[in-house]
């Protein structure tokens, strides 16, 4: 303890030390909680942000504590020649009792409370404001500093305080004459070994700038930077440098606003600038909560899938605030998987400033606002669906196989909170229709929910399997991503209408009388299907007769059981999986009994039949082709296709 006269005040200066387990604690506090160094500036503006809050609640009721300095302001010095930076701010400033309690509360707390702290709130629920409780935000500029020194000087008070440590074994405080009100925080940078680790780039004017665009920008007070302009003397020409303090921050935030007044056409400016877009988003959606919980946010919909929306560099998530503050480019804890195409922010003042990935992940305040969040995106897409289809359209053909991708993703959990989002094209006309309407157009004898899986439309329009049905007057549904089916599958019915293929081996299509008139075609012409099975082997599961096709000759279709034919081409793409080898679906052989190809079937087994298996294995390739198949042989299917050509033309 020592102590001397200033201006005729005695200050006393004395030396505390700190637990032996400080160097552990700051090194646990900077590589656990701070991802990145240049954290230490938005920490330092936050807590001169909320001293001039402090001190703005404070003048409610006693107003001479402003002392005629109102002008509320956050100003940053870079000083090159002696390696500091200085942030200084007029707000509340603190007592010499209010510095040990606020800024040396490691030493009264101790460290091993703090590591304490920091363990539990790993494993717990609930919000532990660490950071806060223990004052060690400020201890983050130790990352770029050997030495602090804090001179403030409370509203309070008619002197300052000044506390100064190089943040290891101990720090010194001392009472001093200060002026004016408020705190001045001054960084000696460390000088690092590694230049990579160089701490040079933060006293550029550039650097700064940048950082407190990223994280500060919507401070609420000004930010003022001292910078060196250069400027022409007008009579002499020559350069000279001036040195003066400009603003850096926007302060306002956009989001803060009444959305009454905000424009179209400034929502989509923040958006490019923000999220670095050339076009206008398809949509906004911008909201405020007020009650147990409050929060912010300002969501979009992108017009367009970003490059990289598939790729394993993607990644989803929400910009994350507390009380304008940065915190965290990409939440992803606040957007699910089947909405992560969504780009935002959410700004909420219960939310910790310095929040770990670990604490995030089990933040009660956070889980509740993602689930609000998502019902939100849902309610809004779902109201695009409804009034405003032609958008809903644009919407779907960029992201629509992502929320295919969400009816089956986790087990098909979200499935039910995402049927009514489907759209397909069908049968009934060119305008896409959903699940809720197509069940409506159903006849009363149409039991299932009837789709066809193919690359595309054009080709979907002309598969066999569709004559019959389409007799029936039956919408089929076209499905032409290959996602389609498996969301399909995950999703089962849709009410109390099952999903069905017409690929499937259907006997609903056929009435009473058809089946009657099949079995005894089948009986009639056991012979003749048993040796085209014979022919074929193991390729087919069965040969059979069938009314499906009208103008058509044969066609494939599956058992109930197992995988599809899309299904079957999609896994054979897969890494691992022969094209020929890997898993099939089950064929069954159908042909056409009233087709004159049956006929003809007909008359070469009693005639000709051992030109029988030359005819099965054309029908069968012709089938494969109308599938989509690629033909194991295709030279043999030429050959044969020649050789009865030839035969035809005797």
């Amino acid at each position: 303890k020592s102590a001397k006269k200033i201006g005729g005040l005695t200050m006393h200066k004395k030396t505390l030390n700190f637990q032996t387990e400080t160097k552990e604690l700051l090194n646990l506090m900077i590589h656990s909680i701070y991802t990145h160094k240049e954290i230490f500036l938005r920490e330092l503006i936050s807590n001169a942000s909320d001293a001039l809050d402090k001190l703005k609640f404070k003048a409610l009721t006693d107003q001479n504590i402003l002392n005629d300095s109102s002008d509320f302001k956050i100003e940053i010095f870079l000083d090159k020649k002696n390696n500091t930076i200085t942030i200084k701010d007029n707000g509340i400033g603190m007592t010499h009792d209010e510095v040990i309690s606020n800024i040396g509360t490691i030493a009264k707390s101790g460290s091993r409370a703090f590591t304490e702290a920091l363990k539990k709130s790993k494993n717990s629920k609930d919000d532990l404001s660490i950071i806060g409780q223990f004052g060690v935000g400020f201890y983050s500029s130790f990352m770029i500093a050997n030495k602090i020194i804090l001179n403030t000087k409370s509203a309070d008070s008619d002197n300052g305080v000044k506390w100064i440590s190089n943040g290891e074994g101990s720090f010194t405080i001392e009472d001093m004459k200060k002026e004016d009100r408020g705190t001045e925080i001054i960084l000696h940078l460390r000088t690092e070994e590694n230049k990579e680790d160089s701490n040079e780039e933060y006293l550029e004017e550039y650097k700064i700038k940048e950082l407190i665009r990223k994280y500060s920008d919507y401070v609420k007070y000004p930010i003022l930077l001292e910078v060196t302009k250069t400027v022409e003397d007008k009579d002499t020409k020559e350069e000279i440098k001036t040195i003066k303090q400009e603003k850096i921050n926007s302060q306002t935030p956009l989001w803060k606003r009444s959305k009454t007044k905000i424009t179209k056409e400034e929502y989509n400016e923040f958006y490019q600038g923000k999220f670095h877009e050339w076009v206008d988003p398809l949509k906004t959606i911008h909201f405020k909560v007020e009650g147990n919980l409050d929060y912010t946010a300002l969501l979009y919909i992108p017009s367009k899938t970003p490059m990289d929306f598939y790729s394993k560099e993607f990644e989803k998530g929400l910009q994350l605030y507390s009380k304008n503050i940065f915190i965290m480019e990409k939440c992803k804890e606040l957007i699910p998987d089947h909405f992560r195409f969504i780009k935002g922010l959410v700004d909420s003042p219960d939310l910790s400033l310095n929040i770990s990935r670990e604490i995030l992940q089990q933040n009660k305040e956070l889980t509740i606002i993602s689930k609000n969040l998502e019902k939100k995106i849902q309610k809004e897409l779902e109201k695009m669906l409804k009034t405003d289809k032609k958008t809903y359209v644009k919407f779907w053909d960029e992201f629509g196989i992502n929320i295919k991708g969400g009816i089956y993703e986790d087990f098909g959990r979200h499935k039910d909170k995402l049927k009514d989002l489907l759209i397909f094209n069908s049968t009934h006309g060119e305008e896409m229709t959903t699940l809720k309407d197509y069940v409506e157009r159903m006849p009363e004898d149409q039991k299932n929910i009837y789709y066809v899986a193919g690359e595309n439309i054009k080709s979907l329009e002309k598969m066999p399997q569709l004559e019959g049905i389409k007799e029936k007057g039956w919408e089929v549904l076209y499905f032409i991503d290959k996602i389609d089916e498996f969301s399909i599958k995950s999703l089962v019915s849709f009410g109390d209408k099952p999903f069905k293929s017409i690929h499937e081996a259907n006997e609903e299509l056929s009435s009473d009388d058809d089946k009657k008139m099949l079995d005894e075609i089948e009986k009639d012409n056991s012979d003749l299907f048993t040796k085209i099975k014979e022919a074929l082997g193991d390729k087919v599961s069965k040969v059979r007769p069938t009314t499906r096709l009208k103008s058509s000759a044969v066609c494939l279709v599956n058992g109930a059981n197992g995988i599809s034919f899309e299904m079957e081409k999609l896994m054979s793409e897969m890494p691992g999986n022969a094209p020929m080898g890997g898993v099939k679906a089950e064929r069954i052989l159908e042909i056409n009994s009233n087709h004159e190809l049956f006929k003809a079937l007909i008359k070469t087994n009693e005639k000709h039949p051992e030109k029988l298996k030359r005819f099965a294995e054309v029908l069968y390739s012709q089938a494969l082709l109308i599938e989509g198949f690629k033909l194991k042989d295709p030279i043999e299917f030429a050959n044969n296709m020649t050789e009865l050509l030839i035969e035809a033309s005797k």
